[in-house]
């Protein structure tokens, strides 16, 4: 019976809340937007069909348009998915673009620059979509240093989601293979 209090004492500091961490941190509000890609449902009306009734897939392939409102959604993100579309398809038609054509198809259809340069582009550079790329070069006359941008089209978007693709198909038909077993 000595034994009991003890054990009592051992339950309290159980319950007891643990000290606090050195750092203090805020709750989490999911994951931010500028990390995200928009996935509807996939039998959501904004998608083509994609697969038949036994899973396989179908042959049409979905445009630009359909392929970058998974990046800027339409539906939640409508200026930087109209941005996105123009520029895509000028970078799709020219396959690699200037700083000089990027400044002109900026001020051409009447973008914002802060929008341009701070949402849309570091958007489908961080996704893969386009590669951006600088030389620095230094002016004879003035010594002074100017690094021009060029930014081309890029399979690493297409080969991430082939990956994550391809992964889970491997699984499932893994679990399925075993099942039958």
């Amino acid at each position: 019976m000595a034994d009991q209090p003890a054990e009592e004492e051992e339950k309290a500091e159980e319950l007891l809340p643990e000290e606090p961490s050195e750092k203090k941190s805020i709750a989490s509000r999911g994951i931010p937007s500028k990390d995200s890609l928009y996935l509807p449902p996939h039998n959501s009306p904004e998608l083509r069909s994609f697969q038949d009734a036994n899973e396989n897939l179908t042959r049409n392939t979905w445009n630009a348009e359909e392929i970058t409102n998974f990046v800027f959604p339409k539906r939640y993100q409508l200026k930087y998915h109209e941005t996105a579309i123009l520029f895509i398809s000028l970078i799709l038609e020219k396959t690699t673009l200037s700083g000089e054509d990027i400044g002109h198809f900026v001020s051409q259809n009447g973008i914002s620059k802060a929008t341009f340069y701070n949402r849309v582009l570091p958007r489908l550079r961080r996704v893969g979509m386009i590669k951006v790329e600088r030389q620095t070069l230094i002016a004879l006359e003035s010594k002074r240093k100017f690094r021009p941008m060029t930014i081309s089209l890029s399979k690493t978007f297409g080969n991430y989601l082939t990956k994550i693709g391809d992964s889970w198909l491997a699984l499932v038909d893994d679990a399925r293979s075993r099942k039958g077993k």
